[in-house]
């Protein structure tokens, strides 16, 4: 048995292991965020730590330089435990969980363009209401010669005052409606829910008590978590917040999380990651911001990935991945949020958004509602970039949908400086044609950056492309003091010198890090092409793209184009319509003909599985390429 030591953020979490056992799974057993992409088997080089004291197993790695393994850096996946050791954990690794650019609604820009899509769905007809509300009644006291029980006398009112036919008390209200009736002296405030001719009684309370009816909304990411917490009654939005998913240290994509999941108690790690790390301080922080208990909160809705769904409700998930890709469900009856252990009103109920295949889920349906597309005649393309790539195509005639692999190289994975998009990274980059200097900012404005997020490296590559640094290829054309070459003659090209920012390498990007995205890209591409081909068409027939996403907030499009990851149309038609997965569900907690909308489009809306699609995979290698191996496609880059 050896000690360990994790020094985090400036304090010290100390556990015991078995001499041997590796470092990385240590730290998840000790819930320690060590950031892991690829979830431990050494591809990414993005879970380093630095060795304080002590000894460890550890080969250097391809993804350590001489200087920083002289200075105590190590892989933690690939080290073993010797002795009693202590490891500091840089703060990069656990600044998802706090500080990550998250597409929520916390800043003016992401507030008025979720406003912007409420109003687009109420122009469209659909009325925000639900059947949540709040009815104060008052009773009379029993006495000798009236001895009708509680409920009775409770269920009567509520009869004449709401017109309903049949009422019923739900355990939870009924457990304390004696003593709420006769510290109120019979006159309180039910929430209830109403269905058709019947009312449910959730709770009881004094009648003076003014608290919201209150209602949560999640977008549940594979990186992130974004949430509102918001007043059923009129939709008003009470407090929002977001954070990383805890999950992200078991492996930065759906894969290696089920992988994860199928290991003996995965799948309860990976359940207890995303409640108690993620959702249950979001809700704890939201109902403290609106000063109300979170017992008060008496109807959920979340939209993720069908992965998410599954690994969130424990289910078995692994049928997912494997061929011929069938998920527990698509549409799910509502969910008992008490299962879940979330600490809401104990009759609280859990709405999914519905999936419509093993890769595409709730958040792609929900953020199709949110597009509105489907309402309108022109035909217009909806991609959601996050850690996956989601695509809807169509109008209000038909749609349809598919998921590429693109990898985690939009989050930074993948890339040897890349990182998700937390304080230091580089989000955005000119660089002069002549003397290829670049310019760039960073998220948070830090004096020195860190490493290059999605938006960045998009940025950078094109910019690389533009000024003739790189060809088609993605290989290095032109020399200057910013390029550099390995002794295997890979070509890089660095952002920002060591000796300039304090740190122990270069924020470069190399030839294996452009072929990465490249083909990340041409994933996102070549579905755009496999969608528009099955239907006989070309990008000329889009009306419009909308994009959504983590990544959609800070994208350049003209960029974005120029590497040949969105179709080469008018920019005028491109539109970020922000953290469209939230947007749709809010709709769906707060309006019951935007639920039905959404369970419509999920089961009309047709799903395509690229991997068996003729010429895909044709259509793939040919967007492999800056923008395209067919230029035609793309007139406005200067090739």
């Amino acid at each position: 048995m050896v000690s360990v030591t994790f020094k985090v953020n400036g304090a010290d979490v100390v556990m015991h292991a078995m001499e041997g056992d590796n470092l990385l799974a240590a730290a998840q057993r000790a819930n320690v965020a060590i950031d892991a992409p690829c979830s431990g088997n050494g591809a990414c080089g993005k879970c380093k730590v630095k060795l304080v004291s002590g000894e460890l197993d550890s080969p250097q790695t391809r993804h350590i330089s001489d200087e920083e393994y002289a200075q105590g850096w190590r892989l933690s996946c690939v080290s073993k435990l010797v002795s009693d050791v202590t490891v500091e954990v840089p703060d990069i690794a656990s600044a998802y969980r706090s500080r990550m650019r998250v597409a929520d609604i916390s800043s003016e820009k992401e507030l008025a363009i979720f406003n912007q899509t409420k109003a687009g769905i109420e122009e469209a007809g659909i009325e925000f209401k639900n059947n949540l509300s709040a009815v104060n009644v008052t009773m009379d006291a029993p006495t000798a010669d009236d001895t009708m029980p509680d409920n009775e006398r409770l269920a009567w009112k509520l009869e004449e005052v709401t017109g309903a036919e049949k009422v019923t008390i739900s355990f939870a209200a009924l457990k304390k409606l004696a003593r709420v009736l006769r510290e109120s002296d019979f006159s309180v405030r039910c929430v209830i829910e109403t269905e058709g001719d019947r009312v449910n009684v959730l709770d009881v309370l004094p009648a003076d008590d003014a608290a919201p009816v209150a209602g949560l909304v999640v977008d549940l990411g594979t990186t992130s978590v974004a949430a509102i917490l918001v007043n059923m009654e009129d939709g008003s939005i009470l407090a929002k917040a977001s954070t990383g998913n805890g999950q992200i240290r078991y492996g930065a994509d759906v894969i290696n999380r089920i992988i994860e999941s199928g290991r003996e108690g995965g799948s309860e790690r990976l359940q207890k990651a995303v409640i108690e790390e993620s959702l249950r301080p979001l809700i704890q922080e939201m109902c403290a911001a609106a000063k109300i208990s979170p017992k008060r909160v008496y109807r959920m809705c979340l939209a993720g990935n069908t992965t998410m769904n599954h690994l969130l409700l424990g289910l078995y998930a692994e049928p997912v991945r494997m061929d011929p890709y069938i998920p527990s469900f698509f549409l799910c009856d509502d969910v008992p949020v008490q299962a879940l252990h979330l600490g809401l009103h104990p009759e609280a109920k859990l709405i999914l958004a519905p999936n419509i295949g093993s890769y595409v889920g709730g958040d792609i349906t929900a953020g199709a509602f949110a597009s509105m597309l489907w309402n309108k005649e022109e035909l217009s393309l909806f991609i959601d970039l996050g850690t996956n790539g989601e695509l809807v195509f169509g109008n209000n005639e038909f749609m349809m949908s598919c998921a590429c692999s693109a990898g985690p190289a939009f989050e930074g994975g993948d890339i040897s400086c890349g990182m998700r998009a937390t304080d230091g990274a580089i989000d955005s980059c000119t660089i002069d044609r002549e003397t290829m200097e670049p310019s760039f900012t960073t998220i948070g404005d830090t004096k020195h950056p860190v490493g290059i997020c999605g938006s960045g490296i998009i940025d950078i590559i094109a910019e690389l492309f533009r000024a003739g640094i790189i060809n088609g290829k993605g290989k290095f054309s032109r020399e200057g003091r910013r390029i550099r070459h390995d002794e295997n003659g890979m070509g890089s090209y660095v952002i920002a010198f060591k000796e300039d920012t304090g740190a122990v390498r270069d924020v470069s990007i190399n030839e294996v890090d452009i072929d990465n995205f490249i083909r990340a890209k041409g994933a996102i591409f070549s579905a755009t092409m496999t969608m528009l081909n099955s239907m006989g068409m070309d990008p000329s027939v889009l009306g419009h793209v909308y994009v959504a996403g983590g990544i959609g907030s800070g994208i350049n499009m003209k960029n974005a184009v120029t590497i040949g990851m969105l179709p080469d149309i008018p920019l005028e038609m491109f539109s970020y319509i922000g953290n469209s997965s939230l947007s749709g569900a809010y709709a769906m907690l707060t309006s019951s003909q935007s639920r039905e909308k959404v369970d419509e489009l999920a089961r009309s809306m047709t799903y395509l599985e690229l991997s068996t699609e003729p010429g895909y995979m044709d259509s793939f290698v040919a967007a492999c390429f800056l923008p395209h191996t067919d230029a035609a496609l793309f007139p406005s880059v200067e090739v």
